[in-house]
Order: C-alpha cells, then sequence, then structure tokens
C-alpha cells in the first residue's frame, strides 16, 4: 500500500516521489502480484527491486527458494517494465530511463513500474564498456563481447548472474573448439 500510495502522489498530492519497493524476489510476484495489477490500475510509479533472485542464490535453504519465475510473473503485468541485469552500471542506464519514462518531460508512456532483479551471488562488476550499446541495454538485449574467432559461431544468451558463465562459455568454445 505505501509503494501505491508513494507511487500515485505525483496525482494524489502533486508531489512526484519515486518509490522503491524491496522485497524478496520469491515471494513477490508469486504472493504480491495481485497488487501490482493494483497499483497498475491506480497508474503508479515507481522501481521494484526483487532481491536475490535467481537459481543459484540461498541453496542452504532449498530450490523452494529459488526463484526464477518472478520476471515471467513481472512480465504479465503490462505496466511492468522486467530487468535481469548483470552489472551496476546497466541498473544505472536502466534506472536512468525509468526516471525518464516515468517522470520526464517529453515521457508520452508515464505510468510504468520498473523490476529489476538483483542477487547475493559474487560477480566480478568490470567498468562500463566505452562502446556500450545503451539502446540495447534498455531494449534488454545487447551485444557484450562479440566472439574473437573465425570459424563456426555460436550465440550465447545470459542475463543476471549467469552472464559470467556465458563468457567462460564464450571462452572455452574459442580455445578448445574453434
Amino acid at each position: 500500500a505505501a509503494f501505491t500510495a508513494a507511487g500515485t502522489a505525483y496525482a494524489t498530492h502533486g508531489v512526484p516521489l519515486v518509490p522503491v519497493y524491496v522485497f524478496y524476489s520469491m515471494f513477490g510476484f508469486q504472493r504480491t502480484g495481485d497488487a501490482f495489477w493494483a497499483a497498475a490500475d491506480q497508474m503508479t510509479r515507481g522501481f521494484i527491486i526483487g532481491a536475490t533472485a535467481g537459481r543459484t542464490t540461498l541453496t542452504g535453504e532449498g530450490l523452494q527458494h529459488a526463484d526464477g519465475h518472478s520476471p515471467l510473473l513481472a512480465s504479465t503485468n503490462p505496466a511492468v517494465v522486467t530487468y535481469d541485469p548483470a552489472y551496476g552500471y546497466e541498473m544505472g542506464h536502466i534506472i536512468r530511463d525509468g526516471l525518464e519514462r516515468m517522470y520526464g518531460p517529453d515521457s508520452t508512456d508515464k505510468n510504468l513500474m520498473y523490476y529489476l532483479t538483483v542477487y547475493n551471488e559474487p560477480i566480478v562488476q568490470p567498468a562500463e564498456p566505452e562502446e556500450l550499446d545503451v539502446e540495447g541495454v534498455i531494449k534488454g538485449i545487447y551485444l557484450l563481447q562479440p566472439a574473437k574467432i573465425d570459424g563456426p559461431r555460436t550465440q550465447l544468451l545470459a542475463s543476471g548472474v549467469s552472464v559470467p558463465w556465458a563468457l567462460e562459455a564464450q571462452r572455452i568454445l574459442a580455445e578448445d573448439w574453434s
């Protein structure tokens, strides 16, 4: 209720607020999805963070706490823009885009909520690449690292915590199978 109240304050009180709702991802959209549908109906704006997401984190609690489906549940709501970022620099661009779309003067589609998954698995956070395809990040898919081989190619697709594994697979394929 607090997320919806803050996310609709632009309309009810003339004060634009930017709510950030952080929840345990496994129980977010699975147990409170109806609240997000109601928030969408009320034209709520804000950010939703599904913390400790994924199927590789919290393994000590068992698979019943492994969340790989919340992005799918979130994506069924037309007011929710869903992301599964791997790196901090991606989050920066996604949040900036969300702020511009929700609160920018030139936005034509303001009534959105951005859902981002975050993990507790430690991965190296590289500097932002100089030639980063920011538009691709915002669209949800971009080429992170091109293959450095002249031969058979494969397409590796990854998001979130699995990106380092895809980069390792790319290295192995280039070194051992080209």
